[in-house]
C-alpha cells in the first residue's frame, strides 16, 4: 500500500512540474488576436441580383 501512494504521490508530483513548465514556456509567446471589424460580412453571392431577397 506504500508503495502504491507514493507511486501516486511522485506521479502527482511530476505532473505538476511538467505543466507548470509548459504553463511558463506557454506565456512567453506572443498571441496574434484577430480584430474584429465593425463591417458586416456578406453572406450573399455578390454576382447574384436576387440573392437575399434584395433585387426586390
Amino acid at each position: 500500500m506504500k508503495h502504491i501512494v507514493r507511486a501516486t504521490v511522485i506521479a502527482l508530483v511530476l505532473t505538476g512540474a511538467v505543466a507548470t513548465t509548459h504553463a511558463s514556456s506557454a506565456s512567453t509567446k506572443t498571441v496574434a488576436v484577430a480584430k474584429t471589424s465593425a463591417m458586416p460580412i456578406p453572406v450573399c453571392a455578390p454576382d447574384d441580383p436576387n440573392a437575399c431577397g434584395l433585387g426586390r
